[in-house]
């Protein structure tokens, strides 16, 4: 199937690693123009060089810090000057740390309500302009698996997560009179330095090896494995294309079969 993406213009948060390089990765080999934004200017400077090789049709980037309302600005700005416009927004962030109840004080939550939750509001608000001087759009939300079914050990996440969930669907039929189209993707275990992270964690906290805590998180998957980056990219691409053209207000879960929640 032809996603028709080639030479649409996407901007994509977090995109030097992990699940947002994987959406921008299929999104440059179908030939689109990617914005990317990350604090690690290194590690997005190696993402976009990767991404002109697969075919991205034109790659800006720009170090930007998305807990900082200036920076998001100053991304969209940038976007808009060289690109005059854009075709699609993933909303993109790195998880909180993770922890239970009493871990947390009045510090912790509101960092991780501006890294996960202000975050998505502020770069919905930035790109906005840009998706409205192309008459529409797409918007895309990667949230987490907490969403429907919250994770012992994760609870900054599970609460924030659920905030970015929400607003999807809210904006979802706030912006359809716009040809603006909301949806929200739902990763279940992909393998990213984020479950490698997780994993170590929780293995520290039960005194066993690493390796034995990622076979007993393999273990529920009936699909018997993580995910790949590249799996849950196809997902993201399709979402942000013209091929999903009467999909919004919807959240699609990419993890294996893991989910029991209907």
């Amino acid at each position: 199937m032809d996603l028709n993406v080639q030479g649409r213009v996407y901007m994509v948060a977090g995109a030097s690693r992990g699940l947002g390089l994987g959406v921008a990765r299929v999104l440059a080999a179908e030939g689109a123009a990617l914005a990317l934004s990350s604090r690690d200017e290194a590690a997005l400077q190696g993402a976009a060089e990767e991404l002109l090789e697969v075919g991205a049709a034109a790659v800006l980037t720009h170090r930007c810090d998305v807990r900082r309302a200036e920076e998001i600005r100053r991304w969209a700005a940038a976007v808009q000057e060289h690109f005059g416009g854009i075709d699609g927004l993933v909303v993109n962030a790195g998880g909180p740390p993770p922890g239970e109840f009493e871990a947390f004080d009045d510090a912790a939550w509101q960092q991780a309500f501006e890294l996960t939750l202000l975050s998505a509001v502020r770069l919905v608000r930035a790109a906005l302009p840009g998706l409205r001087a192309r008459g529409g759009g797409a918007i895309l939300m990667l949230t987490s698996s907490s969403v429907r079914e919250p994770i012992d050990g994760l609870l900054l996440s599970n609460v924030m997560r659920a905030g970015v969930h929400s607003l999807a669907k809210s904006l979802s039929r706030s912006l359809a009179g716009e040809g603006i189209r909301v949806n929200s993707l739902i990763p279940g275990l992909i393998d990213t330095a984020r479950i490698d992270a997780l994993a170590t964690s929780q293995a520290r906290a039960g005194n066993i090896p690493v390796e034995e805590r990622r076979r007993q998180m393999v273990a529920p998957i009936p699909w018997g494995r993580l995910g790949t980056t590249e799996e849950f990219g196809r997902a993201g691409a399709f979402l942000l294309s013209p091929a999903a053209g009467y999909i919004t207000g919807t959240s699609l879960v990419v993890d294996g079969g893991a989910m029991r929640s209907l």
